[in-house]
């Protein structure tokens, strides 16, 4: 039995499986940030901070002709969303049921796909973790109200970072509505404007939850780097007769590494 105490839930292996499968499957739609910087690890429940190749201030030592200085690391963050779930829906799972009233996972996994996006491109100040927009010494570019020239302010980021000596690919990420604006829209040849910025960026443009504008990243890597410890999991808090309270639960840090790899478009 590890720290999720899964063993302890009132949940059948097939009503587990379940879960665990709708949690997946809506994870890998809403973990936008994930997939426009690098992944490191998963590296474990224990793993509890990202080294910064750097040193403190020195200390004095008790002893004469003796110094030290501190290894400087970034805690890594432990992220929690609560949830529960209904026993006579689980119950209807052993019974072969397939349409479970699972909206509780959903939902969940909504809010913290949205944190950890939100940490990696506004950052989290409280944890130590500075943002992607935050950090970047770019002037945001304006896209203006005209959905046909948002592939314009695309190709003046991209040239902006290809002027600072970022190579690409890149790709875009973008918030609900300018998701709408770049499937939705079309560019003055009819081509959809989604498959015309692709060709700008060399690379995709990604719907991001908890994104409150778009931004323009290189995907040379390098540049952006998230460290997982323990990877989202399911684990259980308690339960009832009639309910089972259940959480999402991860561990992860992030840096920027260089700054000038990103711009923004407001």
């Amino acid at each position: 039995m590890n720290h999720l105490l899964r063993d302890l839930a009132p949940i059948t292996t097939d009503a587990w499986s379940m879960i665990d499968d709708e949690a997946k499957s809506r994870l890998s739609v809403y973990l936008g940030a994930r997939r426009v910087v690098d992944f490191s690890g998963p590296h474990g429940w224990t793993h509890s901070a990202t080294s910064l190749g750097r040193v403190g201030p020195v200390a004095s030592a008790p002893f004469e002709g003796v110094i030290a200085q501190s290894r400087s690391v970034l805690p890594l963050a432990e992220v929690r969303a609560d949830f529960t779930l209904q026993r006579s829906e689980l119950e209807n799972i052993s019974r072969g049921a397939l349409d479970v009233d699972l909206d509780p996972v959903d939902e969940a996994a909504r809010r913290i796909a949205s944190v950890e996006n939100a940490a990696v491109f506004s950052g989290w100040g409280e944890l130590g973790m500075t943002g992607i927009l935050e950090a970047s010494p770019h002037d945001p570019i304006v896209i203006g109200d005209e959905p046909r020239a948002f592939a314009l302010r695309v190709a003046e980021a991209v040239a902006r970072l290809k002027d600072a000596a970022v190579g690409g690919p890149y790709a875009l990420g973008v918030s609900y509505d300018e998701w709408v604006n770049v499937t939705g829209n079309s560019d003055q040849g009819g081509t959809i404007l989604q498959k015309h910025l692709e060709r700008i960026l060399g690379g995709p443009v990604e719907w991001i939850p908890g994104l409150e504008t778009s931004v323009v990243v290189s995907l040379r890597g390098g540049d952006f780097i998230f460290e997982s410890g323990q990877d989202l999991s399911i684990g259980y808090a308690s339960h009832t007769s009639r309910t089972v309270d259940l959480y999402l639960q991860e561990t992860f840090s992030f840096r920027v590494v260089t700054p000038e790899a990103a711009i923004a478009l407001v």
